[in-house]
């Protein structure tokens, strides 16, 4: 019987330790879109990444820790003026972070903003050798309180940010984990104390976006959505009425139009715009990519205009049950942030 005993736990140690294995293969094999995605709540429904390390390369810009204020202020004029900063909760809070808090996206290596039902949290990776006590330290001299336990919340609360200078909300309650050389924020501490387990105790992942995450490659910035919110809040939902009545004319006339289950609309190193579209089926997938793309060839009701007046279409294809698009902004154009915000004619549901 004790040699059964022993044998069942040999089993389970070697079944533990290949999952740990497992884990961490995948985890090596990701690109830092997929991670940042890995580490979200899995309540997350609007996901915005930022790759700030990329987006500093794509600039042609190094910022030092110790960088003047203005040398920070031209970066984030820059990657405004290139559309690569709207996907960000931090631009308005980056100077003074830069200042007071020692990091910011002039710095950070990335940023992902998770929102759902419940809360919204900020995951901010910080550059590989920080200095994690000398940014507890900073904190606390900023006026945080300084949690009991290293993996605790720092709480600052809505009265302590305007002492320290204009800053988002979403930097009343942070998180700091080293091991993971992450930031963790939120407005709220309940959401951020229920967020936590996700980023430091591997919990996070969605369930059914991984198809347009993937799909999206190495962005450097890029909006996610699950079915319910791009179908929801994304698509026709939300524009007017005569919108809404020329809208219906038009898929009408494209064809075939399928709930999506995902959306992603990402900003590619180069200058080009890429949107990933998942369906229930691969045969759904390929109707889709014909009216998707004659959506995206004509008029722009709730924008205004055409889609032609803010960027030229390209290669459309359907892999498995992925639609993905190629589209090239028209200089002047804002394609990420004015389409990733509604409504957008051709994530129709």
């Amino acid at each position: 019987m004790r040699n059964r005993w022993w044998a069942v736990v040999a089993v389970v140690a070697v079944l533990a330790l290949l999952a740990g294995v497992a884990w961490w293969w995948r985890t090596l094999q990701q690109n830092d879109f997929q991670r940042a995605i890995s580490w979200a709540p899995p309540d997350a429904q609007r996901l915005t990444f930022t790759d700030w390390g990329d987006v500093r390369r794509e600039l042609g810009v190094e910022i030092a820790a110790d960088a003047p204020s203005g040398e920070v202020s031209a970066f984030m004029t820059r990657a405004f003026d290139r559309d690569l900063s709207s996907m960000s909760a931090l631009p308005e809070s980056t100077e003074v972070m830069h200042e007071r808090f020692g990091f910011s996206p002039a710095t950070l290596d990335w940023e992902l903003l998770s929102q759902s039902q419940d809360g919204a949290v900020v995951v901010m990776r910080v550059v590989e050798g920080t200095d994690f006590e000398e940014l507890a330290d900073r904190l606390e001299g900023l006026g945080y309180q300084r949690p009991e336990d290293e993996d605790g919340v720092w709480v600052g609360g809505i009265d302590l940010l305007p002492r320290i200078g204009t800053l988002t909300p979403e930097l009343q309650f942070l998180a700091l984990d080293e091991g993971q050389r992450v930031v963790v924020s939120s407005d709220t501490q309940g959401y951020l104390e229920q967020a936590l387990p996700a980023v430091t105790g591997g919990e996070g992942g969605l369930d059914g976006l991984d198809e347009v995450v993937d799909a999206s490659g190495e962005p450097l910035a890029a909006a996610v959505f699950d079915g319910e919110v791009v179908c929801g809040r994304l698509a026709m939902g939300s524009a007017g009425d005569s919108d809404q009545d020329q809208a219906d004319q038009l898929i009408a006339a494209a064809g075939r139009v399928d709930p999506l289950t995902g959306f992603a609309m990402s900003a590619q190193p180069g200058g080009g715009v890429r949107v990933a579209m998942s369906f229930e089926s691969d045969e759904q997938a390929r109707a889709n990519a014909d009216s998707r793309a004659r959506l995206a060839s004509g008029p722009a009701p709730g924008q205004g205009g055409d889609f032609a007046d803010r960027f030229t279409l390209g290669r459309v294809t359907a892999e498995g049950s992925v639609v993905t698009m190629r589209l090239d902004p028209l200089a002047g154009s804002y394609v990420l942030s004015d389409l990733s915000s509604g409504p957008v004619l051709f994530a129709t549901c």
